[in-house]
C-alpha cells in the first residue's frame, strides 16, 4: 500500500510545477510527467495518460486541466483547486509585472535575458518526456503508425487537437474489431518496481467516492456557472454595461469555449478583435504580448491577461489606469480560467469510470498514441522556435509546415540546449539543477552581449 500524500505536500509540489511550467503545453506535460510519474509516483503512467487524453478534448489549456484533474484525484475539489490555482499564480504574477512595465513604456531586455536560458533548457525537457512516452506507449507498429498520423494532421495538416483524438479514438473502436491484440495497452507505473502509485491505490480502496451522479453534477455545473459569471455581473451593475470590464469578461467568456488548441489556435481570432473590433491593443502589440507570455511559467492563454491589463489601462473610466488595468487582467483571467475547473469537476468522475469499460479499451489506447504524436508536433514547433527568430509558415499542396530562416539560427539557444541535453540526460543533475544552470548561463551571456 502506497503512503498517502499530504496536502501540504502537495501544495508544495505544485507550486514547484507551477514555477518550472515553462515550453507550453509540451513542456509543461513533460515538467508534470517526470515529477509526477517518474519521481513521485503519485499516479501511474497509464493514469497519467488517460487523463490527459480528456484534457486534450477540452477548450483552454490542456496542462493546467490536467494538473487540476490530478489534484481532484490526489484531494477532491480542494487538491483540484490547489493545483490549477498554483499552475497559473506564478506566470499570472510575473505577466502582471511585465505588463504594468509595457504600459510604463519600461524596456524588458534583462527579463528577456533571464527567461532565455529557461527556454533552451526546457527544450531538452520536451525531448526526452517525447522519447520516454513514446517508448513506454508505442508497443508495437500499429501504434507507431498511429502517433505518426497523428503528428502529421497537427503539423502539416493543421488539424485541430479535438478532431485529431476523437479520429484515433474512432479507429480503435473499429480497430479493436479487426484486431484486438493489437490494442491492449501496455503502459506500465513507470521506469522502477516499487509499490502503487498512490492515485491508483487510493482509488481502488475509494473509488465509490468518486462515482458520478447526475444530482451532483447538476450542484457542480451550477456552482460553477455562478462563480463564472456573477463576477461579471458585478462589474456591470457597478461600472457599467459598456464599461472596459463587462466587455472583456464577456469577450474572454467566449473565447474559454472555443479554444481548442491551447493559445496559438486562438490567437488570430482574439488580436483581430483586440485591435480591429475593440480598439484595445495597436497592430503588432498582440505579438509583443504573446513574447511575454512564451517566457514566462504558466499557460500560453495568459497572453489575455496582457490584452486585458492595456485594455483597462487605456480606458479606466472612473478608476485610475494602474488601478484599471491589474482589475482588467483579473477579469481577463478569471473568465479565462474558472470554465477550466468547471470542465474537470465535472466530467472527471465520468471519465474515471469509463476506465473500467473495457470496450473502450482499444480506443483509449489508440488515443494515448495519438497524444504521443500531439506531444511531438508541440515540442517541433516549440524548438522551431527557440532556435530560430524568424519562423515562416508555408504551404505546399494543401499542406502546412513552418519553415525557420536558417540564418537567423540563435547559436546561444543552440548551445544552452545542448548543455541542457547533457546535464538532464548524461549527467543526470535533475530537472530544477539543469533549468538553474541553464537560467544563469543564459542571463548572463545575453547581458554580456548585450553590454
Amino acid at each position: 500500500m502506497s503512503a498517502p500524500v499530504t496536502f501540504r505536500e502537495a501544495l508544495r509540489v505544485w507550486t514547484r510545477i507551477g514555477l518550472t511550467s515553462f515550453g507550453g503545453p509540451a513542456g509543461q506535460i513533460a515538467v508534470m510527467h517526470r515529477v509526477l510519474v517518474e519521481e513521485r509516483r503519485w499516479i501511474s503512467e497509464a493514469r497519467f495518460l488517460h487523463a490527459l487524453n480528456y484534457c486534450m478534448l477540452l477548450p483552454g489549456p490542456e496542462a493546467m486541466q490536467l494538473a487540476t484533474y490530478v489534484g481532484w484525484l490526489l484531494h477532491g475539489t480542494r487538491g483540484g483547486l490547489a493545483a490549477g490555482i498554483l499552475f497559473v499564480l506564478p506566470g499570472f504574477v510575473v505577466l502582471l509585472a511585465l505588463s504594468a512595465l509595457y504600459a510604463a513604456g519600461q524596456e524588458l531586455a534583462a527579463v528577456a535575458a533571464l527567461f532565455f536560458g529557461l527556454k533552451a533548457a526546457v527544450l531538452a525537457v520536451v525531448v526526452e518526456a517525447v522519447l520516454r512516452i513514446g517508448k513506454r506507449v508505442l508497443v508495437n507498429r500499429l501504434l507507431v503508425g498511429v502517433a505518426a498520423l497523428a503528428f502529421v494532421a497537427l503539423f502539416f495538416g493543421g488539424v485541430p487537437f479535438p478532431a485529431v483524438v476523437l479520429g484515433a479514438a474512432l479507429f480503435g473502436l473499429v480497430g479493436s474489431q479487426l484486431r484486438p491484440e493489437l490494442f491492449v495497452a501496455r503502459a506500465g507505473h513507470g521506469p522502477k518496481a516499487g509499490p502503487t502509485p498512490v492515485v491508483d491505490d487510493l482509488l481502488e480502496r475509494q473509488l465509490p467516492a468518486h462515482r458520478p451522479s447526475l444530482a451532483g453534477s447538476a450542484r457542480t455545473l451550477a456552482l460553477w456557472l455562478v462563480v463564472w459569471f456573477v463576477p461579471v455581473a458585478a462589474l456591470a451593475l457597478v461600472f457599467g454595461r459598456e464599461s472596459v470590464f463587462v466587455r472583456e469578461g464577456v469577450f474572454f467568456s467566449q473565447t474559454a469555449v472555443v479554444t481548442f488548441g491551447g493559445a496559438y489556435a486562438v490567437l488570430a481570432y482574439v488580436a483581430q478583435r483586440a485591435v480591429e473590433g475593440f480598439g484595445w491593443l495597436a497592430p503588432g502589440e498582440m505579438l509583443d504580448g504573446l513574447s511575454l507570455a512564451e517566457t514566462t511559467p504558466g499557460p500560453l492563454i495568459l497572453v489575455l491577461e496582457f490584452v486585458g491589463f492595456q485594455a483597462a489601462h487605456r480606458a479606466p473610466g472612473t478608476l485610475d489606469p494602474w488601478s484599471a488595468g491589474v482589475l482588467g487582467a483579473c477579469v481577463s483571467v478569471w473568465v479565462t480560467f474558472v470554465p477550466c475547473f468547471l470542465w474537470i469537476f465535472l466530467g472527471a468522475p465520468y471519465v474515471e469510470r469509463l476506465r473500467g469499460q473495457r470496450r473502450l479499451g482499444a480506443a483509449l489506447t489508440s488515443i494515448t498514441a495519438a497524444v504521443v504524436g500531439v506531444i511531438l508536433n508541440l515540442a517541433l514547433w516549440f524548438a522551431l522556435h527557440v532556435l530560430f527568430a524568424d519562423v515562416g509558415e508555408r504551404s505546399w499542396h494543401g499542406l502546412r509546415y513552418f519553415a525557420p530562416r536558417w540564418a537567423t539560427l540563435d547559436l546561444g539557444a543552440a548551445a544552452l540546449a545542448a548543455v541542457a541535453f547533457v546535464a538532464l540526460l548524461k549527467l543526470r543533475l535533475g530537472m530544477l539543477r539543469t533549468l538553474g544552470l541553464c537560467a544563469l548561463l543564459g542571463g548572463v551571456g545575453k547581458l554580456v552581449l548585450a553590454g
